[in-house]
């Protein structure tokens, strides 16, 4: 930062830094991952790993052992004096703000003020949390820290302790550090872009950290993004690293032990040449060198902090990249140009704001122009205009430097992004920001391919699908499909379902992309905090120890998927995943957990390279994908994927059941709802689909329903919504119309229920047409097949079953009520037999297997249902009668139990009746109550014992009989409630005779307390009452008033949802008889008979019948699958259109199509504005045009003679914007002065020195051209070996020996440019002035020759065949790269230097290695290559292993002499 120079009227800070070498991000993928925040699958930070109180303790233990402060060891008076007027230090500290060993008599008392050596490290004593007092506290970090830490520790203290996330972008805003006035909506845009870039991509944003300048302006748009987000928006990191000694009220920030939080006071009005810190800014780093009031020490160790960041990689979402970062510039001085031009030359994209005024202006009006056009006059003209308060101290020679300068970065316009609002179809400097790291990125060693590939991992790290729309997918790249694999799998990872929606649109297939390795590679990546990870590592758990020699494998394979997906699908399906046999090798190609992907090494499009034999296991890619989705429930992700697939209907109801059965294993409330949500969103996508289905064709939508899904573990639509209590989808009419089929079996729907119950009394009636069937064969037919479809239907058995279950309950009771002898009669016998035949049912339900669950699971399901409970209670409870009733003693107790027995027989009618659609609902509704009734009796049995116990205790005098006890507290007070009121409560009744007084009569309760002698109560009527008037009260208006709200709110919730219940459960009730055999009990007995028969002694499998699961041909398959997947592509569309018919769809569309509206009329408004300027510089530049032409034709006619010399009007003068275009020979002139090749020549930093050449314009560059202030500073690098090199030059005596132009001994002078001038006995440049005297790291005066080997063969893949690309062969040759410049060349030595040895590596590692243009050697032995080349007579002799030599060229002399 600039220091105010009070001096100066109006001059301005600004804030400037010097930016270090950097390149464009380099990106790659990685397995390690981070995932975007999923309700399943939080990441947690690691900050959150600590209570805040251990945070602060590491804290502040840790940051006084690794970040120092600087203090002043040793005052020393100033001339100065402070703003008080008081004596200070050089430092700039007063005497009392120095420590007390600073002021005693000191070793280098007497010594210049060093800071070197007077300044000194110490434990800093100013960290922690800042907070801003006023209207709305912010809290911060901030830390205090010298000059010299390393930026390492800086990083480390940022992403550890302060808990921030390693970024995706560094955005480094620079420009004037004082106050200046931007346009509103300049300003506007400049905020809302800037806080959107960062926001969205997740970057950095470094600044001064003060509150004035372009850092308030960052600070303010930091401010306004928070109040108008939402929490879960994130926050935007806003970095300010500013000098502690130029920090106000920076006293309040030292607390030793931490500030937690320290109280920091703005005071703008009092803070003098000082300035305060901003208010906005998040972060804080305080730079402290020693000093108080020197502005600017922030810069080096910012650079720094900056080029550490820019080289960390930053790993997340299967994307590594190289932070890449943009140095954006607002308004300006000479410090901001500075910047700029640093930023530019060490490969740092830029972005300058147009109309913010000064330097960010200046650059801006020359950007667009050719190099030869920007003069010195153009920007003095402009500097006239931008920098009026300063314009008139502005020397020649800084003039002329900004021109160099200026020039320098217009010349890389790769780099160089101007922001104009309203221009060039810019809108958002979010876009232009980066859109300029994409530009600058193109011009980083990535070629072809290598280049888009590179700016779409950027794309995919920053997560904008709409730079990768505008600037990648476009007409001019044509992306093959599996280029785009690698990226794809880094977008599911890192949860981007736009660029997931992107790359499916331009032509990745699901089917190629999804293979094994892909599958296990992504379940790999799951977070541990998912709960799908955490029942994965219990299947690993489970899972049996290998043996010590077997070959270790992975440790999540996907048959541990399978098994975990089986649990949450049910155990109904197979599982999806198969488990590989004994012995077999794990088919993951790469060992996933210890590769690194990124750019430099292994890349994910390893896992896409298919070795030789490699088959890619999958049966529906779509399957796969979308489970992995559902199980993070990343709804957008999984919404994508669903469209793509083709058994859609099974797929949503399988989405359903697993986020269904996740929800009952999550613990937090809100990940719950979300499940429970999107589960039943996934059921009305199954329902949205099947309606479209069933109403184009009925038939082929039932075929929907049984269908056994292969890809869905061998299940049906039907079976996973009934797992999934999807009852909304099985309440749909098409489901109940399917399910009212099956119930008529071959009967037609329409039969009456009277005519099957006649048909079933007088089964002749059959050969009639009282019954129809659906078969045409059956209804033409008169044979045993109408009488065998009408007894098989489900229909006919249940209610044939009715029949038989009446006549069983009235011969029970008959048995029970009539003729229940000691000796069986044959009534009785025949209850027996008839029981025995439904236990024989009962039996034949349990080991049903045809699915082949196995008995277990068979058990489960059976004891599963409540009825199956209640018809084996009832049988055990018969089986125990029976045996007391056969024991003459017990034949009571007996008929007891076989009585009630009869009770639990007839309850099993309520399951009957279900079917019914008038009392199935009601039973319901009743099963429901039942629940409100023992919840009811919990708190009902509070009051009746707590009021039974006080009455008991208050009337009776020591009760010893147990039976008597429970009628007085239990019995007594519950009949209370229904009216019965207790005897003698009130002394009214009482009589001696009705009641025992000593206990003795059993049939009589003991008398209440009395009075022997009067023969009346003794206890206290008056507190009975009371206890009987407050028991009833609670019980008998609170409580059963309580029980019948809870009946009311239980049917009123049940109704709505009555008829779908009802139809849900219709189903068990329909499959159950739909494979019962026909005949009722006890004539069921035969069909048993039959079925042993078939199973036990013919070893028949049981089969499911046909019309609940049915497998297809896999013609017919395809025809139906394609035909669901036509209408679910109509339901999407129907649901986009019903989307946009909503009345907020439509106030949204509206409301963008307003603002749309108003900023095209804006832009062209800002465009009419643009124009009119250049159609008035147009004008002005014709009428120029056509004023000299006029001049030429005046003075053409005097040089023939016409006219005379008198009143020849003169030209008008030319404006300074004009320059020195008079003619347009001159300006062809300037387009060739500046040759490209004497550009490096010119740089202002001298390469591997310090030295800084004076700069020379490119108008400037010709010795022809006047140059009166040129001054090049002399510059002769002292080598180590200078008897191979000439004199040093500082002298001309040495010199005078050398023969320029000519062979000099073994140096040739000669030059392919010619013959150039020599002056002063020193040559000069033939290229013209380069800004620097003497040799400087050159060897010789003149000309310096190089050899320059072209070594090239062709490329051969492993089995050694050529490569070829297309029909055209490949070829490599070999090149290398300077480390400090990072440019490629090739190979080359000085000449004349004898032999010379060239080490080729086998491989070449780097930007080579990516570059399809510039390739390495590939080996071709397992030595290195040995290259000698003999230099001789300026010859080149090439040893027998090379090919051809290399070209003989000059290298570009550097060294010139004598006056301009």
């Amino acid at each position: 930062m600039e220091p105010p120079d009070p001096r100066k009227a109006g001059s301005k800070q600004e804030e400037g830094f010097g930016v270090p070498p950097r390149r464009a991000a380099d990106l790659g993928t990685v397995p390690s991952l981070r995932r975007s925040n999923s309700s399943l699958c939080k990441v947690r930070r690691p900050q959150n790993l600590f209570s805040s109180s251990e945070k602060q303790e590491n804290l502040s233990s840790w940051i006084p052992e690794n970040i120092k402060k600087k203090e002043c060891m040793y005052f020393v008076e100033s001339a100065k004096l402070s703003d008080a007027g008081k004596v200070v230090c050089e430092c700039g500290y007063t005497r009392q703000q120095h420590l007390e060993e600073a002021t005693r008599p000191h070793t280098l008392q007497g010594k210049e003020w060093d800071p070197k050596k007077h300044v000194q490290e110490m434990p800093t004593d100013a960290f922690g949390d800042i907070v801003f007092t006023g209207l709305g506290q912010k809290v911060g970090k901030y830390v205090r820290l010298s000059q010299d830490t390393p930026p390492s520790v800086i990083y480390h203290l940022m992403t550890q302790y302060w808990g921030l996330d390693v970024p995706n972008l560094l955005i480094s805003v620079t420009g004037g550090a004082k106050d200046f006035n931007m346009k509103p909506r300049l300003k506007s845009v400049f905020r809302r872009g800037l806080v959107k870039v960062a926001q969205t991509t997740g970057a950095w944003i470094i600044t001064g950290g003060s509150h004035t300048g372009v850092m308030k302006q960052v600070g303010e748009a930091v401010r306004d993004f928070t109040l108008s987000s939402s929490h879960n928006e994130g926050e935007v990191v806003t970095v300010g690293v500013a000098t502690w000694g130029t920090v106000h009220n920076r006293e309040d920030l030292i607390h030793p032990s931490g500030g937690f939080p320290a109280e920091y006071v703005m005071d703008e009005e009092g803070q003098g040449h000082l300035t305060c810190l901003d208010n906005n800014h998040s972060h804080f780093i305080l730079v402290d060198d020693g000093t108080h009031g020197r502005y600017g020490v922030e810069i080096p160790l910012r650079t720094r902090l900056e080029k550490f960041i820019s080289e960390q990689t930053k790993e997340r979402g299967g994307v590594a990249i190289k932070i890449p970062i943009v140095c954006v510039v607002l308004e300006g001085g000479p410090g901001t140009l500075h910047t700029i031009y640093n930023a530019i030359t060490n490969g740092t994209p830029c972005v300058v704001v147009e109309g913010s005024g000064r330097v960010a202006d200046v650059i801006a009006q020359v950007a667009s122009l050719p190099i030869s056009e920007i003069t010195i006059s153009r920007i003095q003209q402009s500097l006239s205009v931008f920098f009026q308060e300063m314009f008139e101290t502005l020397t020649e020679g800084r003039v002329v430097e900004w021109t160099k300068k200026i020039q320098d970065i217009v010349r890389r316009r790769q780099l160089l992004t101007i922001f104009r609002e309203g221009k060039d179809g810019q809108q958002d400097v979010d876009v232009a920001i980066l859109q300029a790291l994409l530009k600058a990125s193109r011009s980083h060693d990535h070629f072809g391919h290598e280049n888009w590939d590179h700016q779409l991992k950027l794309a995919v790290a920053w997560n904008r699908v709409d730079i990768a729309r505008s600037e990648i997918f476009t007409d001019e790249r044509q992306w093959k499909p599996s280029e785009l694999h690698p990226m794809m799998t880094a977008a599911l990872v890192s949860n981007k379902p736009e660029f997931v929606k992107l790359f499916l649109e331009n032509g990745v297939r699901l089917k190629e992309f999804v293979t094994w390795d892909t599958l296990l590679y992504l379940y790999q990546s799951l977070d541990p905090s998912c709960l799908f990870h955490s029942k994965l590592q219990k299947a690993l758990a489970e899972e049996p120890e290998r043996p010590v020699c077997a070959p270790p494998a992975p440790r999540v394979q996907m048959h541990h998927v399978a098994q975990v997906l089986r649990e949450l699908l049910g155990d109904f399906t197979q599982p999806l995943y198969p488990r590989p046999r004994t012995g077999d090798r794990p088919r993951l190609l790469l060992p996933m957990p210890n590769i690194k992907l990124n750019v430099q090494g292994v890349s994910l499009r390893s896992l896409y390279k298919r070795s030789p034999g490699h088959v890619a296991f999958t049966m529906d890619p779509v399957r796969d994908l979308l489970i992995w989705a559902i199980i993070q429930n990343r709804r957008e992700l999984a919404e994508i994927i669903w469209a793509q697939s083709q058994d859609c209907i099974a797929a949503a109801l399988a989405c359903s059941k697993i986020l269904k059965e996740l929800s009952k294993e999550e613990e937090d409330t809100d990940s719950l709802e979300e499940m429970l949500a999107l589960a039943d969103e996934y059921e009305h996508r199954a329902i949205g689909v099947f309606t479209e289905c069933h109403r184009k064709d009925e038939d082929r939508a039932q075929k929907l329903l049984t269908r056994v899904s292969e890809a869905w573990g061998k299940t049906t639509c039907l079976q996973l919504a009934l797992e999934a209590k999807d009852m909304k989808f099985v309440s749909h009419g098409g489901v109940q119309a399917f399910l009212t089929k099956v119930w008529w079996g071959q009967l037609c729907v329409d039969n009456g229920l009277w005519r099957v119950i006649l048909c079933m009394l007088a089964f002749p009636l059959l050969y009639t047409s009282l019954i129809s069937f659906r078969e045409r064969r059956l209804q033409t037919g008169r044979g045993l097949l109408r009488v065998r479809a009408f007894f098989n239907a489900p229909v006919v058995i249940f209610h044939l079953n009715i029949l038989s279950y009446f006549a069983f309950l009235c011969l029970f009771a008959y048995v029970l009520m009539v003729d229940f002898q000691p000796t069986p009669s044959w009534c009785e016998y025949l209850i027996y037999f008839w029981l025995f035949s439904l236990v024989c049912e009962e039996l034949r339900q349990l080991f049903y297997d045809p699915d082949e669950f196995g008995l277990m699971k068979m058990a489960l399901l059976y004891f599963s249902d409540f009825w199956n409970k209640l018809d084996i209670g009832a049988i055990l409870l018969f089986i125990a009668g029976l045996t007391c009733r056969l024991i003459p003693a017990l034949l009571y107790p007996g008929r007891i139990i076989l009585s009630l027995d009869f009770i639990m027989f007839c309850l099993r009618l309520m399951h009957i009746f279900t079917i019914s659609k008038t009392l199935g609902p009601k039973i319901i509704i009743v099963k429901r109550m039942m629940k409100d009734v023992f919840f009811f009796l919990f708190l009902l049995a509070v009051w009746v014992v707590s009021f039974g116990v006080a009455k008991q205790a208050i009337l009776i005098h020591n009760e010893s009989r147990v039976d008597w006890i429970f009628r007085g507290v239990v019995y007594q007070s519950y009949l209370t409630i229904f009216g019965q009121m207790p005897a003698y409560i009130d002394g009214v009744n009482f009589s001696l005779d009705h009641c025992s007084p000593n206990g003795t009569d059993p049939y009589k309760p003991k008398c209440p307390e009395s009075d022997a002698v009067r023969h009346e109560p003794a206890f206290p009527e008056w507190l009975t009452v009371i206890l009987l008037c407050l028991y009833l009260l609670f019980t008998n208006i609170l409580l059963l008033n309580l029980l019948i709200a809870m009946f009311n709110y239980t049917f009123q919730q049940v109704q709505e949802h009555t008829d779908q219940i009802w139809k849900f459960q219709r189903h068990d009730l329909i499959e159950e008889y739909h494979g019962r055999p026909p005949a009722p009990p006890p004539f069921i007995l035969l069909s048993h008979l039959h079925l042993f028969i078939k199973r036990a002694v013919l070893k028949i499998p049981a089969r499911r019948r046909k019309q609940l699961k049915s497998k297809l041909e896999k013609n017919e398959e395809a025809a139906l699958l394609s035909w669901e997947m036509y209408l679910k592509e109509s339901y999407l569309q129907s649901q986009q259109h019903q989307q946009k018919q909503r009345p907020e769809q439509k106030i949204q569309d509206i409301g963008n199509k307003i603002s749309t509206v108003v900023d095209l009329l804006e832009m062209e408004s800002l465009k009419r504005s643009g124009s009119t300027g250049q159609r008035l510089a147009s004008l002005e530049e014709q009428v120029a045009q056509m004023s000299r032409a006029l001049h030429w034709v005046v003075k053409a006619l005097r040089d023939s003679g016409f006219g005379s010399e008198e009143g020849v009007p003169a030209p008008a003068p030319q404006k300074a914007s004009e320059g020195q275009d008079l003619e347009l020979d001159g300006r062809q002139k300037e387009e060739g002065v500046g040759d490209p090749h004497h550009v490096s020549a010119r740089h202002l930093l001298y390469p591997s020195s310090h030295v800084t050449r004076f700069p020379v314009p490119n108008e400037k560059v010709p010795w022809e051209t006047e140059f009166l202030i040129y001054d090049p500073p002399f510059y002769t690098d002292d080598r180590k070996d200078k008897g191979l090199v000439d004199p040093v030059g500082n002298t001309l005596e040495p010199l005078s020996r050398i023969s320029y132009n000519a062979v000099d001994g073994p140096t040739d002078r000669r030059s392919f440019h010619g013959v150039y001038a020599v002056q002063d006995g020193l040559p000069l440049n033939p290229m013209g002035r380069t800004g620097l005297r003497g040799r400087g790291a050159l060897g010789c005066f003149g000309p310096n020759h190089t050899l320059q080997p072209v070594i090239t063969r062709w490329r051969r893949n492993q089995d050694g065949a050529i490569c070829r690309k297309s029909i055209k062969k490949m070829l490599e040759v070999l090149v290398v790269k300077h480390s400090l410049s990072e440019h490629w060349a090739l190979p080359g030595v000085p000449e004349g230097r004898g032999a010379v040895t060239f080490w080729v590596p086998e491989r070449c590692s780097g930007a080579c290695a990516r570059s399809p243009n510039i390739v390495p050697l590939a080996p071709r032995t397992p030595a290195l290559h040995r290259l000698t080349w003999a230099v001789r007579s300026g010859q080149c002799h090439p040893s027998p292993q090379t090919g051809l030599p290399g070209p003989r060229r000059d290298t570009a002399p550097e060294a010139e002499a004598g006056p301009p």
